[in-house]
């Protein structure tokens, strides 16, 4: 059965239709699925009643996995597989986590707006989160296309942007909220990693503006003035017209492109209500000053 593809936004998003993922799809699925992504650059497949072992096996039809999860306290982790990440508010025994939980502190960067993974050397291709438990309200997602975003720039801003590199780490992102609490393996693991800040998408055939709440510093700028042109830039980014607001039903699994499209957790009263949602993620290619910057 040929799969079905229901626009969800005028730019781009859309729902998977024709597809039980409890099954592996085989290489023709993926290359399908690959093609959507690089048209759709997000893709929601409703009603998915996976399993770890199944959410596992999909993410690893379609590529590479990450190896390594960013986060605090990361040897307190109650999933079965170490390379899913888990995106709740749940302690290991599957208790809500502590109003002054280190993890939720953490956490609360979710809901800035960031590509994944992109302080790592290389950072993340796709990620997939899957919704096990979703609050009565609020904890949507919301997407924004960088493609789009890139077109709509004015000429003068894409000429002065296209060659900077900046840094990204989770230091300058959860610092943005006064989170400091780190252990000094933490910020070893977190030191900064240089990344293009505009990049060419080879599936798609278009620039996109890689912005993150990660980015701490543009390479040969004053700090203050760096700053101060990606927040212009994420604001500019992240209009109402790029956007696309996932509101979650539980089951779903939600798959997005952090090469072109730039997401964020929306707040919901995780004091009261669990949110358990796994995530798998792809890893990119190779590091972004090493990728190709646009078509030959």
């Amino acid at each position: 059965m040929a799969l079905q593809f229901t626009p969800l936004h005028p730019l781009f998003a859309a729902e998977v239709g024709g597809l039980d993922l409890r099954t592996t799809p085989g290489p023709g699925i993926c290359a399908e699925i690959d093609r959507a992504m690089d048209r759709y650059a997000v893709l929601v497949f409703r009603d998915q009643r996976l399993d770890d072992d199944h959410q596992m096996a999909f993410g690893q039809a379609l590529g590479t996995l990450e190896e390594a999860r960013a986060t605090v306290d990361a040897h307190k982790h109650r999933l079965k597989h170490s390379r899913m990440a888990d995106i709740s508010n749940l302690d290991v025994n599957g208790a809500l986590l502590a109003a002054d939980d280190r993890r939720r502190m953490f956490n609360l960067g979710n809901q800035l707006w960031h590509s994944d993974s992109s302080f790592k050397a290389t950072p993340a291709k796709y990620s997939m989160l899957h919704g096990r438990v979703v609050p009565p309200q609020g904890a949507d997602t919301e997407f924004a296309d960088m493609r789009a975003a890139w077109d709509a720039l004015p000429e003068d801003m894409k000429a002065q942007i296209k060659d900077l590199v900046t840094e990204h780490s989770l230091i300058y992102s959860r610092g943005s909220m006064g989170f400091e609490d780190y252990t000094p393996e933490e910020k070893l693991a977190f030191a900064p990693v240089k990344q293009r800040l505009v990049r060419w998408h080879p599936g798609s055939q278009r620039h996109s503006i890689y912005l993150s709440a990660h980015i701490g510093q543009i390479l040969g700028w004053p700090r203050p003035e760096a700053m101060m042109l990606i927040r212009n830039l994420t604001e500019f980014a992240t209009q109402r017209a790029f956007v696309y607001a996932h509101q979650w039903r539980p089951w779903d699994l939600v798959m997005w492109d952090n090469r072109s499209t730039m997401h964020r957790a929306r707040p919901f009263d995780d004091k009261r209500f669990p949110r358990d949602m796994r995530r798998v993620t792809l890893t990119d290619v190779a590091p972004t000053l090493e990728q190709q910057m646009a078509a030959e």
